[in-house]
């Protein structure tokens, strides 16, 4: 298979779909043929001649790549003028997070191409795989921009998360107790803060207590819970995910208005439109703004910030599937493996992911088959 490498255009987005050693091994051990866009590779310290030495093809432009492949492999959604190159026939294996956002659903729709996002694809335990290690990442990046945020320079109330001694810590409130979540709370808890987390599964809270032990106070989340925790904390960090599908908005603008001027709240949901009612998405240019008084972060590629660290943690999970689907062909990987199946959003201007579908208020194909329109 001809499997393309753009370099990403998303502004400060640094990372790669592919490192050179991924390429290697689809070149040199399965007999593929990639082509990676020049410069692809700058951000992380990769350049055109590393990919050439792992036997890639560097070409010019993206034109090139995008007209060439046969499946194209990126690491954020499609912008505007990439959707416009793409074609039926042709794979995309990426990160999409299409339910808050229809323009990008429509333009994929309509260039027919068949779209396998990184965010559903799913393993045994019903866990994550593609998106674990973003959450990881973008989890523990959460608690240390929120520290900083806190600076008064930034706008925030002065507050050190780790106080000093016989001044009380700062305390964080983390919504959602995931992966996301779980590594915020580590980070916080590193800082000396006052950390507390909620989650709905009364399971993860005990699995979190057994963990972090008398460190991490935890919660069930209610509405009350939440609103208790989130008018106490210097930092709420907005943690919820559910899979494909918008993030629910916990935090509303009420409840900011009984938080202490120069709170922060760090929306790493934001992808999924967000979990507080305030959020906008923002970039690493101006990653934060005020509103009622309150600093928010909502940046939605933080990873992007550390695109080294970033890249090689996401291609150790997307490696092995990206040489399935370039092994077998797509229908065959996606036939044997139900869980690369969950990845597929879309497919010939059909949309076969219920959770975007559900979000939008389109109609959607199920996926097995593609034989049966459900109306949602």
């Amino acid at each position: 298979m001809l499997i393309g490498v753009p370099k990403e255009i998303k502004v400060r987005e640094y990372r790669v779909g592919m490192t050179p050693g991924s390429v290697r091994e689809a070149v040199r051990h399965h007999g593929h043929e990639v082509l990676v866009e020049t410069g692809a590779g700058a951000g992380i310290g990769c350049d055109d001649r590393d990919y050439g030495a792992a036997g890639a093809q560097v070409v010019d432009t993206a034109d090139e790549v995008f007209a060439r492949a046969e499946m194209v492999v990126k690491v954020k959604e499609p912008q505007p003028e990439e959707i416009a190159r793409l074609r039926e026939g042709q794979v995309l294996f990426t990160y999409l997070h299409l339910a808050p956002d229809p323009d990008q659903t429509r333009g994929l729709l309509d260039s027919g191409v068949t779209a396998i996002a990184y965010e559903t694809v799913t393993d045994d335990q019903g866990r994550l795989p593609l998106l674990a290690p973003m959450s990881e990442v973008a989890g523990r990046m959460a608690s240390q921009v929120g520290a900083c945020c806190l600076e008064k320079e930034q706008g925030g109330a002065g507050v050190l998360l780790g106080g000093v001694p016989g001044v009380a810590p700062g305390r964080v409130t983390v919504l959602g107790g995931g992966v996301v979540g779980t590594n915020a709370a580590r980070i916080a808890l590193g800082l000396g803060a006052d950390v507390t987390i909620l989650d709905k599964s009364p399971t993860r809270l005990a699995e979190l207590d057994d963990h972090f032990g008398p460190r991490l106070k935890t919660l069930f989340a209610t509405m009350e819970t939440v609103e208790q925790a989130v008018d106490r904390a210097d930092l709420v960090i907005g943690a919820v995910l559910v899979p494909g599908a918008s993030a629910p908005k916990l935090v509303t603008r009420d409840m900011l208005g009984r938080m202490r001027p120069g709170s922060v709240l760090v929306d790493v949901a934001i992808d999924q439109g967000g979990c507080f009612e305030t959020s906008r998405p923002t970039t690493h240019d101006n990653p934060t703004y005020m509103e009622q008084g309150m600093v928010h972060y909502c940046v939605a590629n933080m990873p992007g910030a550390v695109p080294r660290t970033s890249t090689q943690a996401l291609n150790n999970a997307t490696l092995p599937r990206v040489l399935a689907l370039a092994d077998k062909g797509w229908r065959n990987a996606l036939s044997a493996d139900p869980h690369l199946l969950n990845g597929l959003n879309l497919h010939a201007g059909r949309l076969t992911c219920a959770p975007v579908a559900e979000a939008q208020g389109l109609d959607y194909v199920d996926p097995i088959g593609f034989d049966q329109i459900r109306k949602t």
